[in-house]
């Protein structure tokens, strides 16, 4: 049962995250139910690793979960926020210099390898602050500073391609 505690806590993010969809955004069960997915994607790892339970499967189930929590905010919050139209350029240039690391990876080493950098961990943990701070910081002002967090981790990220260093 020890080596499974970690994945239970993974899928419970699935678990979590469902709810959110038919709870209000500025309720306290909203908040409550996005900390614990927050929480879940803290700790998943970091138990497995202690515990030694990492598994090509809870890599896999991490990878899923965070897919459907990231989805369900994206349903849920983009259509409740205005972002203005250069920002939305700037979020796609982002995401293509992302997709073309992930492209250049999976030509260099024959898989998909997502690179887990202090500035991508940094840009994530103030990607998941925007929703909890909706209420009181502009949303122009807080969607620009993770851009540039995200852009600077972008490069930071092709540069570790062009070096061949695997950051994981």
């Amino acid at each position: 049962m020890k080596k499974y505690i970690a994945n239970i806590i993974t899928g419970s993010r699935v678990a979590f995250s469902l709810p959110l969809l038919f709870i209000p955004l500025s309720s306290a069960w909203f908040y409550i139910f996005y900390l614990l997915c927050g929480l879940t994607d803290m700790i998943d790892g970091a138990i497995a690793r202690k515990m030694g339970a990492v598994s090509k499967f809870g890599a896999k189930l991490d990878t899923v979960a965070d897919f459907v929590f990231m989805f369900v905010c994206w349903v849920k919050i983009l259509p409740l926020i205005h972002i203005p139209v250069w920002l939305w350029v700037w979020i796609i240039v982002v995401a293509l210099i992302k997709i073309f690391n992930i492209t250049l990876v999976f030509i260099q080493k024959k898989k998909l390898i997502s690179i887990h950098s202090v500035l991508n961990k940094i840009t994530g943990f103030a990607l998941f602050l925007l929703p909890l701070s909706l209420t009181f910081v502009e949303t122009t002002y807080s969607v620009a500073t993770i851009c540039v967090l995200a852009t600077i981790a972008a490069m930071q990220e092709v540069c570790f391609v062009a070096k061949g260093q695997e950051v994981l």
